[in-house]
């Protein structure tokens, strides 16, 4: 059980619960198990989630072979994954499909990316679209709930619509893969990855494109370029947003401080 925690006024607070929403196989080792150490050593309460409640699995071309070592995860990354999957959260996560599953006991939800086709588990799911569309409101500033959402991750808020077709991030500042690197990592890897970097297949849009095109005004997409860390953090809502795998650890301390601040005002 976890320690609560005492703020600068001397009171006490319990740690925030986070529960890191996944498919069955497929997310991105980085951006998965990064902020869940960084959320570990915060003393964080964290829960993983997966459809049926089956232990999630990371994308074995950025772990072993010549793809991890090309492309893939750095070395003290496949170690920390490593303890990550022998944790009792990885290897006992919730069902979010599960009757009456919600996610308002959360104080933050967090959607890591991957480029392996069975992320589309998460991407596409009605279910999971319908608790965003209940959860994310609540991320509305003042109110102290967060998301957390890295490259593909994004597209399961973008895919989150209500009942006018509006996405939950349709007025949000946000960042997500960006084309000129989806582009670059697909057409690099195409001789022997085939669509690999192309989550929904040979032609498909790529993420950037998915993000805008829900966004009330385009420009709200901020995709840099620059290879070095850089996340997004909206104005409006509790929403924080990186592009790939370089931005993890930047992704997860910006939102350790996002609920620093929330302490300070306890």
């Amino acid at each position: 059980m976890e320690e609560p925690q005492i703020t600068s006024t001397g009171t006490s607070v319990s740690p925030p619960k986070v529960l890191i929403m996944m498919a069955d196989y497929g997310h991105d080792p980085t951006e998965t198990t990064v902020p869940y150490a960084a959320f570990k050593d915060a003393g964080y309460d964290i829960k993983f989630a997966t459809e049926n409640g089956n232990s999630p699995r990371c994308d074995k071309k950025m772990l072993e072979g010549f793809t991890q070592k090309l492309l893939g995860a750095k070395k003290e990354v496949i170690a920390a994954y490593k303890t990550m999957t022998l944790s009792d959260e990885m290897r006992q996560p919730l069902s979010w499909a599960a009757p009456g599953f919600s996610l308002d006991p959360f104080d933050l939800v967090v959607f890591p990316g991957g480029h392996e086709k069975g992320v589309r588990q998460i991407i596409e799911s009605p279910v999971v679209h319908r608790l965003m569309v209940d959860y994310f409101p609540q991320t509305k500033k003042p109110g102290t709930k967060v998301v957390g959402a890295v490259c593909h991750g994004v597209m399961v808020l973008s895919e989150s619509k209500d009942a006018d077709g509006r996405s939950v991030i349709r007025d949000c500042n946000t960042t997500a893969l960006p084309a000129r690197f989806e582009q670059a990592a697909y057409w690099g890897t195409r001789a022997f990855l085939s669509d690999y970097y192309k989550t929904f297949g040979h032609g498909s849009e790529d993420v950037e494109a998915a993000v805008k095109k829900v966004l009330a005004d385009p420009a709200q997409f901020k995709g840099s370029l620059n290879p070095g860390a850089f996340i997004v953090e909206d104005e409006q809502y509790n929403y924080i947003s990186a592009r790939y795998p370089g931005d993890a650890e930047l992704f997860a301390e910006e939102i350790i401080k996002l609920f620093n601040s929330f302490r300070r005002i306890v």
